[in-house]
């Protein structure tokens, strides 16, 4: 019997619009914010955020805290608007046909909920830092979408499809093909002349 390829999927960039650095720029200038401060607290919460040590509400108390002018519904309702998805969404269930599909994403199940929903049935697997507990471009959370591979000490073939190099390095490691996201989508070729489409 023929084996199915795996086909890992990033989500930001990939299936979904990427909200950074666009939402960063808009706090900036809609609060009217120092943007040096701002990237600071970006990096000081970035792995404890990306990685669910703390909360969704805690990340908005926090940069509430530290920029009071942020209007913290306001503000969450104009990331939320910026993370819709991108063409390859709707690809999702004829590529399923093809191959095991799974999701490998640094973000917030909150933020992905209404893009990854009505994608599961079509999906093998979603691994999400914000539930994993760790992030991209480190070890573990490649091995956790690894468990969910049919046949892997087989060697069935995997491309990972990512809008980041960085997080190839290990992937690569690992035996794993791997595809740049443009942003024009023409990576989205590539993925058909992979599956044979």
């Amino acid at each position: 019997m023929k084996l199915k390829p795996e086909l890992v999927l990033d989500a930001a960039g990939v299936i979904a619009a990427n909200f950074s650095p666009q939402f960063w720029k808009e706090l900036v200038s809609r609060y009217e914010l120092p943007q040096d401060r701002l990237a600071q607290f970006k990096q000081d919460i970035r792995v404890r955020f990306w990685t669910g040590m703390i909360t969704e509400d805690e990340f908005w108390d926090d940069i509430c805290t530290r920029f009071p002018a942020i209007d913290k519904e306001e503000a969450r309702r104009a990331l939320l608007a910026q993370i819709t998805p991108l063409p390859a969404a709707s690809l999702i269930p004829e590529w399923s046909e093809h191959a095991h599909i799974h999701l490998l994403s640094n973000h917030r199940e909150e933020w992905l909920e209404s893009i990854v929903t009505p994608l599961r049935p079509f999906l093998r697997s979603v691994t999400i830092s914000s539930a994993a507990g760790c992030c991209k471009p480190e070890a573990p959370i490649y091995e956790r979408v690894e468990q969910y591979f049919q046949h892997f000490e087989r060697k069935a073939s995997v491309l990972f499809v990512d809008d980041q190099a960085k997080n190839f390095r290990e992937a690569e490691a690992r035996g794993w093909t791997t595809l740049l996201a443009d942003e024009q989508g023409d990576w989205i070729h590539a993925v058909n002349q992979f599956l044979k489409i």
